[in-house]
């Protein structure tokens, strides 16, 4: 059989169960406090609709804050989606920060206590809302809950109100605490802390500074869960609502964004499927505006930079932004800059053009690209990887480092330290990703292993979506473990058992032997006894 009969045998088995399955009310739920944990849910969302399911997205971040990108490349009709005003306005108000000027000064740009606190304090938000409150009691039936894999406490609440399945999309590919509670092995030895650049080949010393970084964060959350959280549960859903811990074990399933290629190899439950790169797409054709200053730097190629849409340039400090120009100024490229102010035109060398916006993935995907200086953003680090294009990191906060070194260690990006960062230094890191081929060739390595997949990360999310529904939660693929406790799960009770079970067997058989010799040294005595008579 031929790749096209192949391709026609598994385009009529699709259809068949797709057509099987009834269109199915869906209702999504990120929490997430930066616009990315969004692309994810709203990829999923456009590809559920396009199959005639209805989605409604509850978020933080109104459409009209969005990028000309997501919303000129979204497919009609649309996700429907609701932000709760009271938790935009406590998003916009934790997330005012100036986490490069943080960095750059050796400070946490946001403090574990502080990514604690978000958890409780922005479910109060939301559900104190009047529109959450109204989605809480509307007669209008879901079938599923997909909520972030980040913070997804607050949402578990909906998912026991609803009396519905449901299934994490988890956001944070490097963050394993989701994964953990439903039973899913996550060795310390293997799993690298998610905001710290560790790898998952650890010394000695650096597997016990991850050991204790899972143990601390884990001994936080489950502080932050129980003295606080539990109770914004009970007071604005239900008095009775159960422990967020105890709902979150009855996860259907796990889509993890994350992928071999792009991550780390793990140990995954059949109730877990990688679907990492689930919003990566071909390029498409440039404004003419950008298309013609690219062209106006001939073979030359152009550099793109960029620092995500969670770090806020315009309160960066002003060397920075002047150490940038400098370096732009002295490459041969032409340099398409994402800055959030805007910086007079005289200020700006001749080979750069800055703005608010540009289309990143037709960018990383167009024929002249020559590398990406990013924050290192895992959405950002999965389309340089698509696209094959090598990088420069300057890692900022949450999961950047993580991602950072990964990149490193695979062989296509060169990480810098914001807070040591020079001209020299980025020059010379951009000069090296550019000139030295190594860097391309290990990109488009793991480019191709990325796209070799038997099916797309959307096509997989959406088999795996619906076979949720169709099976009504598909529970038959929950393991046991969930249920166990730390003890249990790591035979803790069963080693200390073998060894009181060794311990009372050392002890009998000593008893024995001293039994044995009193008896000996009696029987040794009589017999003396008995010659000295004879």
């Amino acid at each position: 059989m031929d790749l096209s009969s192949v391709r026609w045998v598994k385009a009529v088995a699709l259809l068949s169960w797709v057509g099987s399955l009834e269109s199915a009310n869906i209702l999504m739920v990120t929490m997430g406090g930066t616009r990315s944990h969004k692309i994810p849910f709203l990829a999923l969302g456009q590809g559920l609709v396009l199959r005639n399911h209805s989605v409604t997205l509850v978020n933080a971040f109104p459409e009209n804050s969005e990028s000309p990108d997501q919303t000129r490349s979204r497919p009609h009709p649309r996700v429907r989606e609701i932000t709760p005003y009271g938790l935009v306005m406590y998003v916009r108000n934790f997330t005012d920060w100036d986490l490069v000027g943080a960095r750059i000064r050796g400070e946490d740009p946001v403090p574990l206590l502080d990514a604690i606190r978000y958890g409780y304090q922005a479910c109060k938000a939301m559900l104190s809302d009047t529109q959450t409150q109204h989605l809480l009691h509307t007669r209008r039936k879901f079938e599923l809950l997909i909520i972030d894999g980040a913070y997804p406490e607050c949402a578990l609440g909906l998912a026991h109100h609803l009396k519905v399945p449901f299934m994490y999309i988890n956001t944070v590919g490097f963050y394993t605490q989701s994964l953990s509670v439903a039973g899913n092995p996550t060795p310390y030895a293997v799993t690298p802390f998610f905001a710290y650049p560790l790898s998952d080949s650890m010394s000695l010393v650096q597997r016990v500074h991850n050991a204790a970084l899972h143990v601390a964060c884990g001994m936080l959350h489950w502080i932050m869960v129980r003295w606080f959280l539990n109770g914004v549960l009970r007071t604005h859903i239900h008095p009775g609502t159960p422990s967020a811990y105890e709902i979150s074990k009855n996860v259907s399933f796990i889509l993890q964004n994350g992928h071999s290629s792009m991550t780390y190899p793990r140990p995954y439950l059949p109730n877990v499927a990688e679907v990492a790169c689930i919003h990566c797409r071909p390029s498409k054709p440039l404004p003419k505006n950008i298309e013609d200053f690219i062209q106006r730097g001939g073979n030359a190629g152009f550099i793109y930079v960029s620092m995500g849409s969670s770090v806020q340039t315009a309160n960066t400090p002003i060397h920075l932004r002047k150490l940038f120009l400098s370096v732009f100024s002295r490459l041969p490229y032409q340099v398409l800059w994402k800055w959030d102010d805007a910086i007079a035109n005289e200020l700006l060398p001749r080979n750069v053009m800055q703005s608010r916006w540009f289309p990143q993935q037709d960018l990383l995907g167009h024929e002249k690209i020559r590398g990406f200086v990013t924050h290192g953003g895992l959405l950002s680090l999965f389309e340089t990887i698509y696209h094959g294009v090598p990088v420069v990191v300057l890692p900022v906060f949450c999961d950047h480092d993580a991602n950072a070194e990964k990149a490193v260690r695979d062989g296509y990006g060169y990480r810098l330290e914001l807070r040591s960062l020079t001209e020299h230094k980025l020059l010379n890191a951009i000069s090296s990703i550019v000139s030295n081929p190594r860097f391309l060739e290990q990109a488009q390595k793991r480019s191709n292993l990325l796209r070799d997949q038997a099916e797309t990360p959307m096509d997989t999310a959406i088999f795996w979506t619906e076979y949720v529904l169709r099976h009504r939660g598909a529970y038959h693929l929950q393991s046991p473990a969930k249920d166990m406790s730390v003890i249990q799960y790591y035979s803790i009770d069963v080693l200390l058992l073998m060894l009181a079970a060794l311990y009372s067997i050392v002890i009998i058989v000593n008893r024995l032997r001293r039994v044995a010799s009193k008896l000996q040294n009696t029987l040794s005595y009589k017999l003396l006894v008995k010659s000295k008579i004879n």
